[in-house]
């Protein structure tokens, strides 16, 4: 490790200065040892710094300090506003949030009922008064989270303001409504649109509905996020139809939370990669990932299976059922799997469906970056929400040694904020935001497992945000400061995201 060049720093005084550090910078360059000083939110000065002054000095020699992990793929729609210390995400060193993802978003909404499927993953009716996105990005700044905020619009929740019933496809007066919903958001800021095609609520909306809302996209250098309409047998065709939909608004594509799914699809992650490398080459997509081999969301029928454990997470008729398999439910019972989960609906499910090989092949991949795709709002969450970040950097890099730690770094900082298009973030670079992340490299990893997963994880030793000191790690403890923000999308000309 080397030590950059010496800024000339006479007298120069600062908020914050953090002394003595690895410095990892979020570009995926090698550490070097570096003061940062902090003033009004933002770095303005990096390298040896020692004349320098400031109300708060630490001193933090062998840490490692980078830019604050962004997590681009969370379902903390509702709970940044209801929740707003947010200390899942902050005490794993997470400082940008952003939400809408899968098709499902607190705003813009108008529920006529209960939220359907799965948009109750982000809460009960009451949790969703945001009728329109400008009214959400209001809410943020009212209830200052902790973490910054940024937001894609779900095209179920558009569905479900638009449609009488989710289970055809939108007429074209429909789609018109939901391109004025969403047109109205990326006004406002919004990243752009996800959607949720495998999700019964989404699954019945043809590709031409998906390329007909897509439109408006490309004129506000939006994207588009996915969960495919399929991530097992059929994923190679769900991925071409998402490559379609991405050429056809002209914007970048994201595959959401990318996996094999069903030990049937068990080893073909070099085939989708290949299938993502091949679209990079006339496109720009890329996917987010996370450090786990089981996946969670609502029980769903069509993934009920013996070939994997299914764990219950909450059930609404049965909630004593919450934290066992459903084979042992089904056992109990003395009915079939399918039979059970019926009786359990709605219901949540924690399934055991992937390998680590593909989760390992996935995770390497340079087009990848890193989501934690946690559920706040479970019961009995999976510890992804708690422990994805220091994961990748414990268990993912230093223990399985399956990228640098500079390499892991970019993944959940340079690289997510290039992809989603978040201004002066995720570099610790002189005039960017002061989003960061002290931790030791060598005792940083996940505590939350299956059984006990709302731990916060070890090695974290401070979290700033916006320049605010947000979380101690001695003790594990919220400082009570919140500074995080909402956080717009850039415009730019459709020509500059085009492919």
């Amino acid at each position: 490790m080397t030590t950059p060049d010496r800024i000339s720093d006479d007298n120069q005084t600062c908020d914050t200065l953090i002394r003595h550090v690895f410095l990892i910078d979020g570009s995926g360059g090698d550490p070097v040892v570096a003061d940062v000083a902090i003033a009004d939110g933002r770095i303005v000065a990096i390298g040896a710094l020692e004349t320098w002054q400031a109300a708060q000095v630490i001193n933090a020699p062998g840490k490692v300090l980078s830019p604050g992990f962004i997590d681009v793929h969370t379902h903390d729609d509702t709970n940044v506003i209801r929740m707003p210390e947010m200390f899942p995400k902050l005490s794993q060193g997470v400082t940008t949030v952003v939400v809408g993802n899968c098709g499902i978003s607190a705003s813009p909404v108008t529920l006529k009922g209960d939220p359907p499927d799965p948009m109750n993953l982000l809460g009960q009716a009451g949790a969703f008064s945001y009728p329109t996105f400008a009214s959400y990005v209001d809410a943020i700044a009212a209830a200052k989270p902790s973490v910054n905020v940024a937001a894609l619009v779900g095209h179920t929740a558009l569905r479900s303001n638009h449609m009488d019933r989710l289970d055809r496809a939108a007429t074209d007066a429909e789609i018109m409504g939901m391109r004025d919903q969403l047109t109205e958001a990326l006004e406002h800021g919004a990243l752009g649109l996800s959607t949720g095609l495998a999700y019964g609520n989404a699954i019945n909306a043809p590709t031409e509905e998906v390329l007909a809302l897509a439109e408006p996209l490309a004129q506000y250098g939006a994207m588009y996020a996915t969960h495919l309409r399929s991530e097992f047998a059929d994923i190679l065709d769900a991925m071409d139809e998402a490559f379609h939909i991405g050429k056809h608004a002209r914007v970048p594509v994201v595959i959401s939370h990318l996996k094999c799914a069903g030990v049937e699809n068990w080893g073909r992650s070099g085939e989708v990669l290949a299938a993502l490398e091949l679209a990079e080459k006339h496109q720009h997509v890329g996917c987010d990932c996370y450090p786990y081999t089981a996946s969670s969301s609502t029980l769903d029928l069509k993934q009920v299976t013996d070939t994997y454990d299914i764990q219950v997470t909450w059930s609404e008729p049965h909630p004593e059922q919450g934290g066992k398999l459903l084979a042992d439910i089904a056992a109990g019972w003395q009915v079939d799997m399918t039979e059970a989960a019926r009786r359990l609906m709605p219901a949540g499910a924690v399934y055991h469906c992937m390998s680590d090989d593909d989760v390992n092949r996935i995770l390497r991949h340079p087009a990848t970056v890193i989501g934690s795709d946690g559920l706040p709002n479970d019961p009995l969450p999976h510890p992804r929400l708690w422990g994805a970040f220091p994961r990748v950097l414990g268990y993912y890099s230093r223990e399985q040694q399956l990228f640098s730690l500079a390499a892991a770094v970019r993944k959940m900082t340079g690289l997510s904020a290039q992809r989603f298009g978040l201004d002066d973030r995720g570099l610790v670079k002189v005039g960017y935001w002061a989003d960061l992340v002290l931790f030791d490299a060598a005792t940083i990893r996940d505590a939350a497992t299956y059984t006990d997963p709302m731990q916060p994880a070890h090695g974290i030793d401070a979290v700033w945000v916006n320049g605010v000191l947000s979380y101690r790690g001695e003790g594990k403890k919220a400082t009570g400061e919140r500074a995080g923000r909402f956080l717009a999308r850039k415009r730019i000309q459709a020509e500059e995201t085009a492919a």
